[in-house]
């Protein structure tokens, strides 16, 4: 991550953009995954009765969504206000990466590395209910991280930088809000919660960008019900799967999760692009996506939610 933000920092260019953000993609698949079975490990190595192992999962979960909200906002309020907007915000994720590696260097490892695990991928099979889950929950955030910019500057004429940023901080952070309010409730329920949130999220959206006066309030509570709703379909498969898993593949099934959610966050990117491009408005854009969108949390969901009441019929 630190080699990402030094090349984008120092080297402004198309080439540069692209050498950076496979980087950077690198960094948090080998980051993301094996962080939040690491925290989970170090919670069992703390507290051998696993009282704790929730907690930790939910903290895991919370930070990789979360983490998405903060660097537009960092990367929005530098544009707004400073000098160096191309430059300035690597700099600051240089220094923070310089703090991650100083607690790194200080946590203690919770296992001895086999011959069997440096040799396989730590990716591990997952039902398909739950892969799906995982990338339509991050398809959603996509959808709304790749049009929110331009619907906010070419449809609600707010250009601002800052609250471009803002913006995708509220639905980040409202996907974390929602996932440390739930720690209570069972990862089938908190599943069953978070597609019932998105896809009245996604139904707001759209109708906040095809009024005839197109409203800002409307857009961004569909946005933080998007981002909430994501936070716990995230959350909910990532327990279920968890649940299921045996100890040492946690790192492998986590993994194998998370590559879902990213992939769910690319897809709605690319798309929006290619339609765009093709002359698609952007309201029309926002409409297809969120039909998609919508009847994949919703179907998956069903899908995962009918297994695990099999599996567990107390559960649901």
């Amino acid at each position: 991550m630190i080699v990402a933000a030094s090349v984008l920092a120092a080297w402004e260019s198309l080439p540069a953009l692209f050498v950076g953000r496979v980087l950077t993609g690198v960094a948090i698949g080998l980051a993301a995954g094996t962080a939040t079975a690491y925290l989970i490990e170090l919670t069992l190595r703390d507290d051998p009765n696993g009282s704790s192992v929730v907690r930790a999962r939910t903290i895991g979960t919370s930070v990789n969504v979360g983490a998405l909200g903060v660097g537009p906002l960092v990367g929005g309020v530098l544009a707004q206000w400073t000098e160096r907007p191309l430059s300035l915000p690597y700099f600051v994720f240089i220094a923070l990466g310089a703090v991650a590696l100083a607690g790194l260097a200080a946590a203690p490892e919770t296992g001895a590395p086999s011959r069997r695990a440096s040799a396989t991928l730590a990716v591990a099979a997952i039902p398909v209910p739950a892969a799906a889950a995982a990338v339509a929950a991050f398809a959603a955030t996509g959808l709304f991280a790749g049009v929110s910019g331009l619907l906010l500057a070419a449809t609600l004429h707010r250009p601002s930088h800052a609250l471009s940023g803002a913006t995708l901080f509220v639905v980040f952070s409202s996907g974390v809000a929602s996932q440390l309010v739930t720690a209570r409730l069972r990862a089938s329920r908190v599943l069953a919660l978070g597609t019932i949130l998105m896809v009245v999220g996604l139904a707001l959206l759209v109708t906040a960008v095809r009024l005839s006066t197109p409203s800002l309030t409307l857009f961004l509570v569909g946005g933080a019900l998007i981002g909430a709703g994501a936070g716990l379909v995230f959350k909910g498969t990532t327990g279920i799967v968890l649940e299921a898993a045996a100890p040492a593949d946690r790192v492998a099934v986590t993994s194998t999760v998370v590559i879902a959610a990213f992939v769910g966050l690319s897809i709605p990117v690319v798309g929006a692009g290619v339609a765009l491009s093709r002359g698609v408005s952007a309201p029309g854009t926002v409409l297809g996506f969120a039909i998609a969108v919508a009847a994949g949390v919703a179907l998956s969901g069903w899908e995962l939610l009918r297994r695990e009441q099999h599996r567990h019929p107390e559960s649901v």
